[in-house]
């Protein structure tokens, strides 16, 4: 009997160190993906990925606003919201990989990732000027990210021997009907007007597909015009409720008035599915989701009430084309 629960005891044993190995072994395997070297992306066709699908507000879930598209290895951003490098790796994106950043304007939820893309870019040897193209005023935004940071990177250059010219930043700012070529992609920008400050919208196309990346809350049918047609329209659907929709509710609102204003600040879901509709284009891929989420049924039954194909509520760092 002695040597059964003997016998017993060292099974359990081995099965014991078994699972606590396997769970060793498990969580190794996790955090080598979180930090090991990514290789360059490498897409066969013009892609897009949602690297970050959150707005100005903190939200654990979803990083800010940033946008990837890639063909081949060329990848460029729209936007660069908090949490951009997290953002990155969840896309499988070097977080060097990208060489260009489009600003749709300098609303700080669009720009608060640059020091972010900047830094780690730079500490992955990155020997290239990062560079950024925006509206009027990215280059004073840009040249006051340089001046913050000139003397902790010259610090850094000298301690690890990094390559001073990846800590820096070429600047354009370009305006409405600019056009430029990266790769094998073609990049054109539409200003959007009737906003608070200079505001673009971008289209990117290979010669075959269309892709349209905006996000500010006007210049509808400039927007509507620009996408015309195209195979994805990237944008917001802000559900921001009226003063008279929250009574009842139990929700206290101390400023009225900045209801309004936060309205007219976005482009609501109900007209997010207008703006595609009036664009006619294939995709719909809503970002810039704030807390609290709506259930994304919910969600899509509002956009749906205006729009009739295809609606896209990604996570952050997915493929939502082709």
């Amino acid at each position: 009997m002695d040597g059964r629960l003997a016998f017993l005891a060292l099974v359990f044993s081995i099965l014991i160190l078994a699972w606590i190995g396997a769970g060793v072994l498990w969580r190794a395997a996790e955090v080598a993906e979180l930090v090991a070297p990514l290789d360059p992306a490498d897409y066969d066709e013009l892609s897009v990925v949602t690297v970050g699908t959150g707005s100005e507000f903190e939200n654990p879930e979803r990083m800010g606003p940033a946008t990837a598209v890639g063909l081949g290895t060329t990848v460029v951003l729209v936007d660069a919201g908090r949490g951009i490098a997290e953002g990155l790796r969840l896309a499988k994106i070097p977080v060097d990989q990208p060489t260009v950043v489009y600003l749709t304007n300098l609303l700080p939820y669009n720009t608060v990732g640059l020091d972010d893309l900047l830094l780690n870019g730079w500490l992955t040897e990155r020997e290239q000027p990062l560079r950024v193209v925006g509206p009027r005023g990215t280059r004073a935004l840009v040249e006051g990210i340089g001046a913050a940071h000139a003397a902790g990177n010259a610090a850094m250059a000298s301690a690890l021997g990094l390559p001073t010219e990846g800590a820096k930043i070429d600047v354009q700012e370009v305006a409405d009907g600019h056009t430029e070529t990266v790769g094998p992609i073609t990049i054109e920008a539409r200003a959007l007007p009737d906003g608070p400050l200079p505001t673009l919208a971008w289209r990117f196309t290979d010669g075959q597909s269309r892709i349209v990346v905006s996000g500010s809350g006007w210049g509808h049918d400039e927007l509507a015009s620009f996408a015309g047609g195209a195979d994805v329209l990237v944008h917001e659907a802000a559900y921001l409720p009226t003063v008279s929709e929250l009574e009842g509710t139990g929700a206290v609102v101390e400023d009225p008035d900045r209801v309004d204003r936060d309205r007219a600040m976005h482009t609501l879901v109900d007209a997010a599915g207008q703006l595609a509709t009036d664009a006619q284009v294939d995709r719909l891929v809503l970002v810039r989701l704030r807390p609290p989420p709506f259930f994304e049924l919910q969600t899509k039954s509002l956009v749906g009430n205006t729009f009739s194909g295809e609606i896209v509520i990604p996570e952050d760092g997915e493929l939502v084309f082709p």
